[in-house]
Parts: structure tokens; sequence; C-alpha cells
């Protein structure tokens, strides 16, 4: 008896502690970003979003717990080839979140996995599109065109891709090498392109300085000798001008009386002044041969404007 009553306080005593411990585990609290899929006797029941949550012990169970944060899946090197088959391996990184627990639970068996198989085959399906020059300035066509593909299949997998991300795109070392050649090539013609481009404008600068600098010559000797000419033209004016005032002076003179008389005197001082300037000098002078007659030679002066 007392051996039986021994196990039957041990017996209801582990039966209290599992109910306790049952009902301990039937509270859950679920926290922010976070879901809780419960299961009534196997059949999926509801969602727990975040909060305090009382379960019915040993009918409920909590099977999944799924993290609702953004989260960034790393997608392993793979083998491609392009269009004119040359070989690269090709990474990346995908970034997706949950949006509907239950499916990402129920609609498949790891949408992690599955994520990162459709991204791969998604990624060598469109390189190999692709020829291997275009590889390279594709990449964010080949981003989209992935995200695409797995914003489709995420629909029925409760997820949201937001965004793939292609992290190393390597050819071959041999493609690798030839291709340093290729841009060190096109550089290095860039470069004689563009001095041969500076020496061409220097030399079109010069040559229009050298133009410019004669076109100023030229049209200031030009201004110089129209300046000369007008001056030239202002002297014979005034040269002129001058002279037809003295002759009408003289005429005037002449008119009045005595006033032939008077220019005959002042010749006559003038001729003998400069006979005698040109005798004090060794100079052969031819003069007439009635010089002598000074008074005679003069006479023959017709002053007289009026007779002829």
């Amino acid at each position: 008896m007392e051996m039986m009553s021994v196990l039957n306080l041990i017996f209801w005593g582990a039966l209290f502690a599992i109910l306790i411990f049952k009902l301990f585990t039937s509270i859950k609290l679920v926290p922010t970003k976070s879901a809780f899929m419960v299961e009534r006797l196997g059949r999926y029941k509801k969602t727990l979003g975040p909060g305090f949550h009382a379960l019915i012990p040993f009918i409920d169970k909590v099977p999944y717990k799924v993290d609702l944060k953004e989260e960034a899946i790393e997608v392993p090197p793979q083998d491609c080839f392009s269009k004119d088959e040359v070989h690269v391996t090709v990474d990346g990184v995908i970034y997706l979140s949950v949006v509907e627990p239950s499916k990402a639970c129920y609609g498949v068996t790891d949408y992690r996995y599955a994520a990162v198989q459709l991204a791969q085959t998604t990624t060598r399906a469109i390189i190999g599109t692709l020829d291997l020059d275009r590889t390279f300035e594709e990449r964010t066509t080949i981003s989209a065109h992935v995200v695409n593909v797995l914003e489709k299949a995420g629909h029925s997998w409760g997820i949201r891709v937001h965004r793939y991300e292609i992290k190393n795109l390597r050819p071959p070392e041999s493609v690798r090498v030839s291709m340093e050649k290729q841009v060190t090539a096109e550089r290095d013609r860039r470069a004689i392109l563009a001095k041969s481009e500076g020496d061409k404008q220097a030399k079109i600068n010069l040559s229009e300085g050298q133009r410019s600098e004669l076109i100023n010559l030229s049209e200031g000797e030009k201004q110089k000798k129209i300046n000369e000419a007008e001056g030239r033209a202002a002297e014979i004016l005034t040269i002129s001008k001058a002279t037809a005032d003295s002759i009408a002076k003289i005429a005037e003179v002449i008119s009045t009386d005595g006033g032939g008389d008077a220019l005959k005197l002042q010749l006559g001082e003038r001729y003998i002044s400069k006979m005698q300037n040109l005798a004090k000098k060794d100079t052969r002078v031819i003069v007439p041969s009635d010089v002598s007659d000074f008074q005679h030679w003069l006479g023959q002066l017709d002053l007289n404007p009026t007779t002829k």
C-alpha cells in the first residue's frame, strides 16, 4: 500500500508538472517584426502577430517562427556562358522580406533556397543571351530582370524581393588580360587623339593670331598713308590758296598808282641780292649781255595786267 501511494503521488505530481509546463509554454510573447504560425491538431489555425497570446495546451502548437525583417541572402558563385561562348563566374546578393508568413511556411519548403536557385537559373539564362562585353554593361538590366522573375514567384511564396545585386562577374584570366590590353589601347588612342586635337587647335589659334596681326598692321599702314595723303592735300591746298591770295594782292598793288614802279624796284633789289650771293660762291653764272643797262632791262617788263 505504501508503495502504491508513493507511485500515485509521483504520477500525479508528474502530471501536474506537465500541466504547469504546458500551461506556461502555451503563453506566447511574439516580438516586433515576427510572426508565429499556430497549428491546432496538426492543421494551420492562425498567425500570431506581435504581443501576448495564450494557446490551448496539448491542442495548439507553434511549429514555425517567421522573421519579417528584410534580409540579405548571398547567391553562391556559378559558372555561366555568354552568347559568344565565354565562360564567366557570377555571384550576387538577394534582398527580400516575408510579407505573408503562412505562404512562406506552407507554400514552399524553403523560400530562401528557392529564391537563390531561381536567381541563379535566371542569371544564367540572361547572360546566355548577351555577348561578353555587354554583360559588364548590362548589370542593371540583369538585376532588374532577376527581380521581376523572383517577384512573380514570390507571390506564391509569400515573399517580396526588393532588389538583386551582382557582386562579381569574373571572366577567365586570359580574357581579362585581353580586355585590359584593349582598354589600355583605347585609352592610348584617346590620348593621342586629344593631343592631336590640341596641336591642331594651337596651330589654328597661332595662324589666326598672325592673320589678325597682319590685318592690324595693314590697316594701320593704310590709315597712315591716308593720313599722309590728306596732310599733303591739305598742305597743297593751303599753299595754293596762299599763292592765289598773294597773286591777288600783287595784282591789286600793280593796279594802284606807283605800284608798278615799286614792284620793279623790289624785283631789282632781289635780283641784285641773288647775284651777289652767287658771286660769293665758286659758281658759274650766265647773265644777260646787257646786264649793265639794268634800268633798260627792268623797263622791258610789262606789269600792266590789262595789256598783252
